[in-house]
């Protein structure tokens, strides 16, 4: 399957690759990851990057590497995600260490959420926030997401279910249109 490329102001969103891997394992092995299944070894990142890269094909999208452009250095990896148990696809972002706070998350899943509901046709999609990850839950409402209520996952356990703007609603002048 061929990964598509998307290119922001600051950021390029690409296939995930083997050389991602060293930042993919450091992000995973720190405390910052707890939020997302980590800390992990590094035998458990290769196996969530090798995950990342194979619900490509399993489901026709997924996650990205997020490259930050002027570096080439692996900033994030952020997309659509929808693995057995979820509630349904979802728009996610995990950052790497070191590109917090920069707007990086907000500016990627921008770009996710167009192509999810430009190429894709979704018309709504979701995040699910750990209930103690405020700069997930930042992001969220930086999008013009609206809490929704509660889902319990048998690995994660309890998150938030933040609702994005539905396709309709940013077509007829919501957050996308100034942005």
């Amino acid at each position: 399957m061929q990964i598509p490329t998307i290119s922001t102001p600051r950021l390029t969103l690409r296939a995930p690759e083997a050389r991602d891997f060293p930042a993919f394992a450091a992000f995973y092995a720190s405390e910052r990851a707890k939020f997302v299944g980590g800390p992990a070894t590094e035998e458990q990142s290769w196996r969530m990057l090798a995950t990342e890269l194979g619900h490509w094909p399993l489901r026709g999208y997924g996650r990205w590497a997020v490259e930050e452009t002027a570096t080439e250095k692996l900033a994030g990896i952020i997309g659509l995600w929808n693995p057995n148990g979820w509630p349904e696809p979802e728009l996610g972002w995990d950052l790497m260490n070191g590109f917090e706070g920069k707007g990086y998350a907000t500016e990627a899943a921008l770009a996710a959420r167009e192509y999810a509901y430009g190429t894709l046709g979704w018309t709504t999609t979701i995040s699910l926030v750990a209930p103690a990850n405020d700069g997930s839950r930042a992001v969220a409402k930086r999008m013009g997401a609206t809490f929704e209520g509660m889902f319990e996952h048998e690995r994660h356990g309890t998150l938030e279910i933040w609702r994005h703007p539905s396709s309709e609603d940013l077509t007829d002048g919501g957050m996308e249109a100034y942005a």
